[in-house]
Protein backbone atom coordinates (compact mmCIF):
# COMPACT_ATOMS: atom_id res chain seq x y z
CA UNK A 1 0.00 0.00 0.00
CA UNK A 2 1.25 3.46 -0.91
CA UNK A 3 2.02 5.88 1.94
CA UNK A 4 -0.92 8.04 2.95
CA UNK A 5 0.48 11.51 3.62
CA UNK A 6 -1.16 14.60 5.05
CA UNK A 7 -0.41 17.68 7.13
CA UNK A 8 -0.85 17.74 10.90
CA UNK A 9 -1.09 21.02 12.80
CA UNK A 10 0.53 20.69 16.21
CA UNK A 11 -1.35 22.00 19.22
CA UNK A 12 0.70 20.34 21.97
CA UNK A 13 4.41 19.49 21.75
CA UNK A 14 5.69 16.17 23.05
CA UNK A 15 6.55 16.33 26.75
CA UNK A 16 4.10 19.10 27.61
CA UNK A 17 1.50 19.02 30.38
CA UNK A 18 -0.21 22.09 28.92
CA UNK A 19 -3.38 21.31 26.93
CA UNK A 20 -3.64 23.71 24.02
CA UNK A 21 -6.49 23.81 21.50
CA UNK A 22 -6.98 25.71 18.28
CA UNK A 23 -9.70 28.36 18.73
CA UNK A 24 -11.31 29.02 15.31
CA UNK A 25 -13.01 32.23 16.51
CA UNK A 26 -9.70 33.62 17.72
CA UNK A 27 -7.72 32.14 14.83
CA UNK A 28 -5.00 31.09 17.26
CA UNK A 29 -4.02 28.36 19.67
CA UNK A 30 -5.34 28.91 23.18
CA UNK A 31 -4.18 27.40 26.50
CA UNK A 32 -7.09 25.22 27.59
CA UNK A 33 -5.73 23.82 30.87
CA UNK A 34 -2.84 22.13 32.61
CA UNK A 35 -3.19 18.36 32.78
CA UNK A 36 -4.09 17.48 36.36
CA UNK A 37 -2.30 14.15 36.14
CA UNK A 38 1.47 13.84 36.45
CA UNK A 39 1.91 12.67 32.85
CA UNK A 40 3.06 14.47 29.72
CA UNK A 41 2.06 14.03 26.07
CA UNK A 42 4.16 11.16 24.65
CA UNK A 43 4.09 12.54 21.08
CA UNK A 44 3.32 15.83 19.41
CA UNK A 45 -0.47 16.15 19.42
CA UNK A 46 -2.67 18.11 17.08
CA UNK A 47 -5.23 17.76 14.34
CA UNK A 48 -5.70 17.10 10.66
CA UNK A 49 -7.01 20.22 8.88
CA UNK A 50 -10.27 20.11 6.93
CA UNK A 51 -11.65 17.17 8.92
CA UNK A 52 -14.57 16.88 11.31
CA UNK A 53 -14.53 13.96 13.73
CA UNK A 54 -17.57 12.35 15.33
CA UNK A 55 -17.09 14.58 18.40
CA UNK A 56 -17.60 17.72 16.24
CA UNK A 57 -13.96 18.81 16.32
CA UNK A 58 -11.12 18.35 13.82
CA UNK A 59 -9.74 14.81 13.78
CA UNK A 60 -6.99 14.36 16.38
CA UNK A 61 -3.51 13.27 15.33
CA UNK A 62 -0.41 12.08 17.16
CA UNK A 63 2.98 12.54 15.51
CA UNK A 64 6.02 10.62 16.73
CA UNK A 65 8.89 13.10 16.72
CA UNK A 66 12.58 13.01 17.58
CA UNK A 67 12.33 16.44 19.20
CA UNK A 68 9.20 18.31 20.30
CA UNK A 69 8.06 20.95 17.81
CA UNK A 70 5.81 23.88 18.80
CA UNK A 71 2.16 24.88 18.80
CA UNK A 72 1.10 25.85 15.30
CA UNK A 73 3.84 23.88 13.55
CA UNK A 74 2.68 22.07 10.39
CA UNK A 75 4.21 18.61 10.07
CA UNK A 76 4.01 16.74 6.75
CA UNK A 77 3.22 13.28 8.09
CA UNK A 78 2.57 9.70 7.06
CA UNK A 79 -0.38 7.78 8.55
CA UNK A 80 0.62 4.65 10.49
CA UNK A 81 -2.36 3.57 12.62
CA UNK A 82 -5.48 4.56 14.53
CA UNK A 83 -5.85 4.75 18.30
CA UNK A 84 -9.50 4.33 19.23
CA UNK A 85 -10.98 5.44 22.54
CA UNK A 86 -14.19 6.82 24.00
CA UNK A 87 -14.09 9.83 26.28
CA UNK A 88 -17.25 10.21 28.37
CA UNK A 89 -18.85 7.63 26.03
CA UNK A 90 -18.09 9.73 22.91
CA UNK A 91 -15.85 8.26 20.19
CA UNK A 92 -12.50 10.09 20.18
CA UNK A 93 -10.22 8.63 17.49
CA UNK A 94 -6.57 9.63 17.18
CA UNK A 95 -4.57 9.06 14.00
CA UNK A 96 -0.97 8.01 14.67
CA UNK A 97 1.55 9.46 12.22
CA UNK A 98 5.28 9.80 11.65
CA UNK A 99 7.01 12.81 10.06
CA UNK A 100 7.71 12.38 6.35
CA UNK A 101 11.08 14.13 6.61
CA UNK A 102 12.56 12.62 9.78
CA UNK A 103 14.83 9.63 9.03
CA UNK A 104 14.41 8.39 12.60
CA UNK A 105 10.70 7.79 11.92
CA UNK A 106 9.87 7.92 8.20
CA UNK A 107 10.75 4.26 7.60
CA UNK A 108 7.71 3.27 9.70
CA UNK A 109 4.63 2.37 7.65
CA UNK A 110 2.59 0.16 9.98
CA UNK A 111 1.78 -0.06 13.66
CA UNK A 112 3.77 -3.28 14.01
CA UNK A 113 6.94 -1.35 13.15
CA UNK A 114 6.49 1.03 16.08
CA UNK A 115 8.31 -0.05 19.23
CA UNK A 116 5.91 -1.76 21.70
CA UNK A 117 7.00 0.44 24.65
CA UNK A 118 5.89 3.59 22.78
CA UNK A 119 2.56 2.00 21.80
CA UNK A 120 2.03 1.04 25.46
CA UNK A 121 3.02 4.52 26.67
CA UNK A 122 0.51 6.17 24.34
CA UNK A 123 -2.27 3.78 25.38
CA UNK A 124 -1.48 4.25 29.08
CA UNK A 125 -1.38 8.06 28.73
CA UNK A 126 -4.84 8.22 27.20
CA UNK A 127 -6.24 5.66 29.64
CA UNK A 128 -5.34 7.79 32.69
CA UNK A 129 -4.83 11.42 31.63
CA UNK A 130 -8.40 12.50 32.49
CA UNK A 131 -8.81 10.53 35.75
CA UNK A 132 -7.88 13.40 38.12
CA UNK A 133 -10.61 15.50 36.47
CA UNK A 134 -13.21 12.82 37.18
CA UNK A 135 -13.64 12.08 33.46
CA UNK A 136 -13.86 8.54 32.15
CA UNK A 137 -11.94 7.15 29.18
CA UNK A 138 -12.46 3.71 27.65
CA UNK A 139 -9.50 2.63 25.55
CA UNK A 140 -10.50 0.39 22.65
CA UNK A 141 -6.89 0.15 21.45
CA UNK A 142 -4.94 0.14 18.24
CA UNK A 143 -6.33 -0.30 14.75
CA UNK A 144 -4.34 -0.73 11.50
CA UNK A 145 -3.48 2.01 9.04
CA UNK A 146 -6.43 1.06 6.82
CA UNK A 147 -8.82 1.89 9.67
CA UNK A 148 -7.08 5.23 10.16
CA UNK A 149 -7.41 6.07 6.47
CA UNK A 150 -11.12 5.18 6.53
CA UNK A 151 -11.68 7.47 9.55
CA UNK A 152 -9.76 10.30 7.83
CA UNK A 153 -11.85 9.97 4.67
CA UNK A 154 -15.10 9.90 6.69
CA UNK A 155 -13.94 12.99 8.62
CA UNK A 156 -13.08 14.83 5.41
CA UNK A 157 -16.51 14.01 3.96
CA UNK A 158 -18.19 15.18 7.20
CA UNK A 159 -16.17 18.43 7.04
CA UNK A 160 -17.12 19.03 3.38
CA UNK A 161 -20.81 18.45 4.17
CA UNK A 162 -20.66 20.82 7.15
CA UNK A 163 -18.91 23.46 5.00
CA UNK A 164 -21.70 23.17 2.40
CA UNK A 165 -24.34 23.67 5.09
CA UNK A 166 -22.54 26.75 6.43
CA UNK A 167 -22.16 28.21 2.92
CA UNK A 168 -25.87 27.58 2.19
CA UNK A 169 -26.89 29.22 5.48
CA UNK A 170 -24.67 32.23 4.77
CA UNK A 171 -26.11 32.59 1.26
CA UNK A 172 -29.66 32.39 2.64
CA UNK A 173 -28.84 35.03 5.25
CA UNK A 174 -27.43 37.34 2.54
CA UNK A 175 -30.53 36.88 0.40
CA UNK A 176 -32.74 37.58 3.38
CA UNK A 177 -30.77 40.70 4.33
CA UNK A 178 -30.83 42.08 0.80
CA UNK A 179 -34.58 41.39 0.45
CA UNK A 180 -35.37 43.16 3.69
Amino acid sequence: MEPYELDVIVEIPRGSRNKYEYDPELGAIRLDRLLFSSVAYPTDYGYIPNTLAVDGEPLDALVCVSEPTFSGCVIPAKVVALFRMHEDQILDDKVLCVPCHDPNWNHIDRLEQLQPPLREEIAHFFAIYREPEGRHVDVDGWQPREAAIAVIEESRARYAEAAKRVAAAEAAAKRSASAG
